[in-house]
């Protein structure tokens, strides 16, 4: 069976998408700005956004993820594996192209329970937003997490590690990929 990986990109304050979310601005104002090593990054860059597709069986987003992004991931879904909607508010499945979109109303558990079984043998991808991916790792449900971390400081938005009381997180990193766009950190979850 694969793991559960949380992937994320974040300014270096920690924020994951800007003020205003909205499906005018779905990484709220100047989020984009997150994401700019991942289309107008280095070969290096590439590469680490690559693994993003490779060995993932099913991806798992929270509801509003899906909702800012449905309409500009197009036709196909973008994704082209089975995505796994954490929400609490029921929605027959969304069918595009090679994507289909599960709601799951009934928790984190419930949801990766479902993505685990539709990826088989490959890994379950967490997307986001903050929040969802939050939830999984202090629930105590992620393997692995990749923070892409983004030389700018946004002073506003959605933190990635708001104050919440909970338990800690162990990381173990295991690996560092530096590019003049990103940091990209790759960490053992340590339960």
């Amino acid at each position: 069976m694969g793991s559960v990986i949380a992937e994320i990109s974040m300014s270096a304050d920690g924020i994951v998408a800007g003020p205003g979310t909205s499906t005018d601005h779905r990484l709220g104002q100047d989020g984009d700005l997150l994401h700019h090593w991942m289309f107008e990054g280095t070969d290096a860059d590439a590469a680490v956004a690559a693994r993003l597709f490779d060995g993932t069986g099913a991806f798992v987003v929270g509801r509003s993820m899906f909702d800012v992004g449905v309409d500009p991931w197009g036709d196909d879904g973008t994704f082209k594996k089975p995505v796994f909607v954490v929400t609490n508010r029921p929605h027959e499945p969304v069918v595009k192209g090679p994507t289909t979109f599960t709601f799951v109303t009934d928790g984190l558990e419930s949801t990766l329970r479902q993505a685990k079984a539709a990826a088989g043998e490959d890994n379950v991808m967490l997307m986001g937003g903050g929040t969802t991916l939050r939830q999984f790792l202090l629930a105590g449900l992620v393997d692995e997490l990749r923070l892409h971390v983004v030389p700018l400081l946004f002073g506003a938005g959605v933190r990635l590690f708001d104050a919440e009381a909970g338990r800690h997180v162990k990381l173990e990193r295991i690996a560092v990929h530096e590019t003049p766009n990103a940091t990209h950190l790759t960490f053992r979850v340590r339960n």
